[in-house]
């Protein structure tokens, strides 16, 4: 008979408690993986915080970094965003700079790959419920809770061979982009040390769509260098397509009929918008003098492209935003607030959502009992879906946008553009965030936060609530439009 160990009060202690303490995750991840996700995003924004407040992180000789100034941060950082309340290029030391280009990494893995990466270093394990929604986070329109369909973009059987892509993935194309970028850092008169720091800040902030700069006067000494922006092009659209898209492409490239739907959604809707995008930025701003107007025809078009390319949720710009014309500013938001793929470190409301709305919308025109692309039927539960999500956007940028209007009375217009960036962590700025007063810069925080979070959550969450019912109430029709 083999006696177990008396622990305190004469109770037996037949686990240690690290095992109690790994349990304990792990039955919350089971319970519910879209909470504890939120909780690990939010548990990181309170780490980068305190450090962002540490004298250490600042530059020169002072005190710390005042509480919203540094809670702002390591928000923009974590959620991938761009925006920032002070000057980026000059105001961190390098130990500040350094967490910068750590936290947008950790922030780019996304909300629930990084919670289901974390949930299995700390359980052992990867559970039904938390592959499910580590599935959700790579396509959340295609998640079933139930009989588990075999065309998934990522199979369930898959999720391990998507987190080990999620690392090597962005790994390589950072370094890659990065090598290139070095002798544009080289020609613009930066010494050797400088040429591989900034060519391997700026190739993370490209491909995780954060947009932050690390040298004074940001794009400006590039500003003619069309090779270095080809490549924070390059690393935009890349880190927009989504790791699903990369998973696909890496596996699959040359057999274009084993990709799923979700992969042929995303690219055929990325390059729609692409084109679309910088058609009408060359068509509005070709004549403004403070923008494009200066330019002959082809740097207007490829500075087009530029911008559309940064307003899907890259950050970078070569032109003030406040200097666009207001049909440009609103395209600008528009796009914005599309964002880029599911799983991806671009925001907003995903172009796989942008994509099943408009597929409802030409299957009800024609009157066809069910949407479909590419020879397959998409469920009706997909449409609930992306309303929802489409929804939820829209309440976060009109209560935020009325909050921001009533704090600092700015024109509507500049507001509705900063709020947008900040909900689809995009990082373009009319110069409204860098002056908002303490009071602004939490509710600016707090739109980041939920844009970040709350629409694949929210897609998660609704997903996993579904349920079998029945019996069905009898049908009624009201009056609509």
């Amino acid at each position: 008979m083999r006696v177990q160990p008396m622990g305190r009060g004469g109770r037996f202690d037949q686990r240690s408690w690290l095992g109690r303490l790994r349990d304990a995750v792990d039955g919350f991840v089971k319970r519910s993986p879209s909470r504890f996700a939120i909780v690990i995003f939010a548990g990181l924004i309170l780490i980068f915080t305190l450090l962002f407040s540490l004298p250490v992180a600042r530059a020169g000789e002072g005190s710390g970094t005042p509480l919203h100034d540094a809670l702002f941060t390591a928000v923009s950082v974590i959620c991938v965003t761009g925006l920032a309340t002070v000057d980026m290029a000059t105001y961190w030391s390098p130990f500040g700079n350094l967490l910068v280009f750590i936290g947008v990494n950790i922030g780019g893995v996304g909300v629930l790959t990084l919670a289901s990466i974390l949930g299995l270093v700390i359980s052992r394990r990867l559970g039904l419920r938390s592959k499910l929604m580590a599935a959700s986070d790579t396509n959340p329109s295609r998640i079933h809770v139930g009989p588990v369909s075999e065309r998934q973009a990522v199979k369930l059987g898959e999720v391990g061979g998507l987190l080990v892509t999620v690392a090597i993935s962005a790994l390589v194309i950072e370094v890659t982009i990065a090598i290139a970028m070095v002798p544009s850092m080289l020609a613009a008169g930066y010494d050797a040390f400088h040429s591989v720091w900034y060519s391997f800040y700026y190739s993370a902030m490209a491909f995780t769509n954060t947009g932050f700069s690390p040298n004074p006067g940001g794009l400006e000494p590039f500003e003619h260098d069309y090779w270095m922006q080809t490549l924070l092009m390059a690393g935009v659209f890349l880190g927009s397509l989504g790791f699903p898209v990369i998973f696909a492409l890496a596996r699959y490239w040359r057999a274009p009929r084993r990709w799923s739907l979700h992969v042929k959604l995303t690219l055929t809707t990325t390059m729609i918008l692409f084109v679309l995008g910088a058609g009408m930025f060359v068509l509005l701003e070709h004549a403004n003098p403070r923008t494009y107007g200066q330019l002959d025809a082809g740097a207007t078009v490829f500075q087009s492209f530029f911008m559309s390319a940064m307003t899907r949720s890259g950050g970078f710009a070569t032109v003030n935003m406040h200097d666009l014309y207001g049909s440009s500013q609103l395209v600008s938001s528009m796009l914005m607030f599309i964002g880029g793929g599911s799983a991806s470190t671009a925001g907003g409301i995903k172009v796989t959502t942008l994509a099943v709305l408009f597929l409802a919308g030409v299957a009800e025109a024609r009157g066809a009992p069910s949407m479909e692309a590419f020879g397959r039927r998409i469920p009706r539960d997909m449409l609930r879906l992306s309303v929802s999500v489409v929804l939820w956007g829209a309440t976060i940028v009109a209560a935020a946008s009325i909050i921001i209007l009533q704090i600092t009375k700015a024109p509507f217009e500049n507001v509705l553009f900063d709020v947008i960036s900040a909900f689809a962590t995009c990082g373009l700025s009319t110069g409204l965030t860098a002056d908002l007063p303490p009071s602004g810069v939490y509710v600016m925080a707090a739109t980041m936060f939920m844009g970040r979070v709350g629409t694949v959550t929210l897609a998660a969450a609704l997903a996993a609530s579904q349920r079998r019912q029945l019996f069905k109430r009898p049908e009624e029709r009201p009056i609509v439009g």
